[in-house]
């Protein structure tokens, strides 16, 4: 596979990882589409293997999402500034702190969004809780399951 198919399957990643924090956008299939393309047109056993555990982890993260509250974001106060800060921080955490920090990073970008929005910690703290308990928790386990995704792709691209 070429550099310009790798950077187009990378692209394809990142536009899921943003669709995942999109309402109504096809994030993680987005993902899981990237590594069958990229599966395809490099195969081989660590290719199929990141595929295998790409589709068991999604279907892991979805019957995890079935047994959470449904998603009520809007009605709970989220913005759209919030979900950026949000998924940036989740990102930014993933590679700071491998794998683990996308948690920590996640809350950590919704509570500044929410504490430039509101301008006190305690009024911050009591969104970010309303947030996670309308449907917050349910983005982030998507968002970190296709994280790993992401991560596990990345690591075969450039040590496989």
């Amino acid at each position: 596979m070429g550099a310009w198919e790798l950077l187009l399957v990378g692209v394809v990643l990142l536009l899921g990882l943003g669709g995942v924090l999109v309402p109504g956008a096809p994030g993680p299939w987005l993902v899981w589409a990237a590594v069958l393309w990229w599966s395809f047109e490099d195969p081989g056993a660590l290719s199929w293997g990141v595929l295998v555990g790409a589709t068991g982890t999604l279907l892991l993260a979805q019957v995890i999402r079935w047994r959470l509250p449904p998603r009520r974001l809007r009605s709970s106060g989220a913005t759209p500034r919030m979900a950026v800060y949000a998924g940036l921080g989740a990102l930014l955490g993933f590679f700071v702190v491998p794998v683990l920090g996308a948690i920590p990073g996640y809350l950590g970008g919704a509570y500044l969004a929410e504490r430039l929005r509101l301008g006190g910690h305690g009024e911050a703290m009591a969104s970010v809780r309303a947030v996670m308990r309308r449907g917050g928790t349910s983005v982030l386990v998507e968002l970190f399951a296709c994280l790993l995704i992401a991560g596990a792709w990345l690591g075969a691209v450039l040590w496989g």
